[in-house]
């Protein structure tokens, strides 16, 4: 297993002024004026190397918050661990596939290493194949169900282990507005993440009485290189635009404000819910 952490720097006065000031500025909700106060907090985000998982990343190491990034690719993480330094915060880049259990161990003790503790696990990680269910391989079903939904449940298991020892803590699991609605070509990621909110209730229910919140982000369309296929092709993008009452494709960023939300304490009596940030397809 790869890691490799870029911040060394509690003793420096103008990154720990930074980081502040970066509370201040981009911690805030600004259509709400509500601070994310994260700094003391060590976060997990899988799936962390680009897309709504960098932002993510981002979104709460601006809020305070120690960042472990995980993902398979070792250039995209250490890309966003390098980021997060650059903006006073302080970040480890641990390469694992969720697909071992091995790794995914590894990544959990890595995160305490470095930082002493877990407060905060994001499971972002997705993956997905287009293909027909009459198509599709029994090694693709597998490979997104050991992902999305067994490597989000290994990780939470073992992250709970800690945070029980801590106290508590924050669980978030990335689904979709797929986990609500069925669909054409993509069967099996539509049923792992609807596995995953269910996972999420579950574990929620379970590990109340530890402190321990468990609750879903589920993004609508948004613009990313896993959805890609999507909005650049026109056609097929307006017919997705149609449904969506906002009428335009989501950011990365706008999934953020979400997540922080969740992470912080203005959500302390919130556990086992779905916050879907869509753009009010859901509500057509």
């Amino acid at each position: 297993m790869d890691r490799r952490s870029c911040c060394r720097c509690d003793g420096c006065a103008f990154a720990m002024a930074a980081a502040h000031y970066l509370v201040r500025v981009f911690g805030r909700n600004v259509k709400t004026g509500v601070e994310y106060d994260l700094r003391g907090a060590v976060a997990i985000v899988t799936g962390g190397g680009k897309g709504i998982g960098k932002a993510i990343a981002l979104g709460l190491a601006r809020a305070g918050a120690s960042v472990v990034v995980a993902s398979r690719t070792e250039a995209e993480i250490e890309a966003v661990a390098e980021e997060i330094c650059g903006i006073g915060g302080r970040a480890l880049a641990v390469v694992t596939d969720l697909t071992s259990s091995e790794q995914i161990e590894n990544l959990v003790e890595a995160a305490i290493g470095e930082f002493g503790r877990v407060d905060i696990l994001v499971n972002n990680a997705a993956t997905s194949y287009l293909a027909p269910l009459l198509d599709l391989k029994e090694k693709g079903w597998d490979r997104i169900f050991d992902t999305n939904c067994k490597g989000a449940f290994l990780l939470s298991r073992a992250v709970a282990r800690t945070m029980i020892g801590q106290g508590g803590g924050r669980i978030i699991n990335i689904t979709t507005v797929a986990a609500e609605r069925g669909g054409v070509g993509m069967g099996s990621y539509h049923a792992s993440k609807a596995a995953l909110k269910m996972l999420t209730m579950c574990m929620a229910a379970e590990w109340a009485p530890h402190n321990i919140n468990v609750s879903a982000v589920g993004p609508g369309l948004t613009r990313t290189d896993f959805s890609r296929p999507i909005w650049e092709d026109a056609e097929r993008a307006d017919r997705y635009l149609s449904a969506i009452p906002k009428a335009r494709v989501g950011e990365p960023e706008e999934i953020v404000g979400a997540v922080l939300f969740l992470a912080s304490d203005a959500s302390g009596f919130i556990t086992g819910q779905s916050i879907y940030v869509d753009g009010g397809y859901l509500a057509t």
